[in-house]
């Protein structure tokens, strides 16, 4: 009797970890015997994966440096022995991390593998020149924004929109305001959202305190709230703060509950990425930064980057709805004077508004990790 056909996750980032969590929960529910290994974080455990090396606990985000390099070089010689040391795995899935996925999908392709991406490379962004690669190295690609689809179908990659996992479930709006009604009052309330990469906190959040302070002064009313994505992260910002004139006053955080920090905001300075869309997902006038060595990005980032907009809420809507600074090389000014312009203009909050709810409208009716499993089932056959 042929053996069951098992699969195969690598992800490599905090992120990678919750989006293959979710779809291997769902496999699971419907295949309970299913055999699903993976190079993966605590969450892809909880959800029912036998991990064969813990990763995402030290992601790097930009060029990696040569430790880096010479880690995954390693995990890749790692892969392709354990893979001819498993001959039951019939399918690998790479999760975002292109950079270090790359190679994976080569080894796995060579070795006769399937390979399905969850989460589609962001070849729409920077370094197009990268679709042959994928096209050789995929035999199709999961997308979760709702262009996505027609780029990669366009380019003679297969591609379906499977929705994002941020949308799979309604949020609790009178649970989330009773937890709101709890955190510190005044007027304007300002969510802080500084990212959770030890790298986006050293670059971001000092630029971020420095206009707080500011905005402070302006508004004396003014109240703040930073969401820590863990306590880890919490530690990590005190730590930041005290090396760029302390903590301000009027600013607390609140760890893990970043939906509770955007119910309870009037506005947002957020860094660049998924949590954008958290905070539009309950329509929260925003200012997106992320700051980047400018040295850096003219001698490479602007040769690579291909894209008109950076904020996810921008490429979805196709225009600049929500005002982003990206890149960002200045200090607090440019952040300062779109946050202190967007407290004071309730006509653009409103027109913010209506734009995210017009882009969170574009989610409605695929459920991301069940149209995940889904496409896996009909990959390895077992629907």
């Amino acid at each position: 009797m042929a053996e069951k056909p098992a699969i195969l996750f690598t992800a490599f980032e905090p992120s990678g970890d919750d989006h293959s969590a979710a779809v291997i929960a769902a496999l699971k529910r419907r295949h309970p015997d299913l055999k699903i290994y993976a190079w993966g974080g605590p969450k892809m455990a909880q959800a029912g994966a036998e991990i064969v090396e813990q990763t995402g606990s030290d992601a790097v985000v930009g060029v990696p440096g040569f430790e880096k390099i010479r880690e995954h070089l390693q995990i890749n010689k790692t892969i392709q022995r354990w893979l001819s040391e498993h001959p039951e795995v019939a399918l690998h899935i790479p999760v975002d991390s292109p950079a270090a996925n790359f190679p994976i999908c080569k080894i796995a392709k060579k070795a006769d593998r399937k390979v399905l991406h969850l989460v589609a490379p962001q070849l729409w962004a920077w370094g197009p020149w990268r679709i042959r690669k994928l096209r050789k190295c995929t035999d199709m690609v999961l997308c979760l924004l709702p262009f996505e689809e027609k780029f990669f179908r366009d380019r003679g990659v297969d591609a379906t929109f499977v929705g994002h996992p941020l949308f799979d479930e309604d949020l609790d709006l009178r649970d989330l305001s009773e937890r709101a009604a709890e955190l510190p009052s005044g007027s304007p309330r300002v969510a802080v959202l500084p990212g959770s990469r030890p790298a986006e906190i050293r670059r971001n959040f000092p630029v971020m305190l420095s206009a707080f302070r500011e905005l402070k002064r302006r508004h004396p009313e003014l109240v703040g709230m930073v969401g820590a994505t863990t306590e880890q992260v919490r530690e990590d910002l005190y730590q930041r703060a005290n090396l760029h004139g302390g903590w301000p006053d009027g600013l607390d955080v609140l760890v893990g509950q970043t939906d509770v920090v955007a119910n309870w905001a009037d506005v947002a300075m957020v860094v660049s990425g998924t949590v954008t869309l958290q905070v539009s997902k309950q329509q929260v006038p925003m200012v997106i930064m992320y700051k980047t060595n400018q040295l850096m990005y003219n001698c490479i980032g602007r040769w690579v980057l291909t894209t008109k907009h950076f904020a996810l809420p921008n490429l979805i809507a196709g225009q600049e709805v929500v005002p982003e600074l990206i890149p960002y090389f200045k200090d607090k000014g440019q952040l300062l004077d779109e946050m202190d312009r967007l407290i004071g203009d309730e006509a653009a909050q409103r027109a913010q508004r209506e734009a995210q709810a017009d882009i969170v409208s574009k989610f409605r009716g695929p459920n991301a990790s069940e149209s995940a499993a889904d496409a896996i089932e009909k990959m390895l056959g077992i629907g």
